[in-house]
């Protein structure tokens, strides 16, 4: 099982999305908590955020980056789709 810590400014966004969106970015967080590589929302970024996993919510983008030796996640942004890749 990994550990989820977010950047300040993920952690940020978190704290004033609305309930809905919150429930939802909780049910990534627990699949990204059992596995962050396998799942259909989860793809490998490439250009400025290589090495970094993006998973989709809706209209939403989780990107993330996985430290196997410390089984950490590090949530490094949540944003909107259109937003995240520019």
């Amino acid at each position: 099982m990994y550990e989820l810590v977010p950047t300040r400014k993920a952690q940020t966004f978190y704290e004033q999305a609305d309930l809905s969106l919150v429930e939802r970015l909780n049910r990534c967080f627990d699949g990204l908590r059992q596995n962050p590589y396998q799942h259909p929302n989860i793809k490998r970024l490439k250009g400025s955020f290589a090495g970094c996993f993006r998973y989709s919510v809706g209209d939403w983008r989780v990107v993330y980056q996985v430290d196997e030796a410390q089984q950490l996640i590090t949530i490094l942004l949540i944003a909107p789709r259109g937003s995240v890749y520019r």
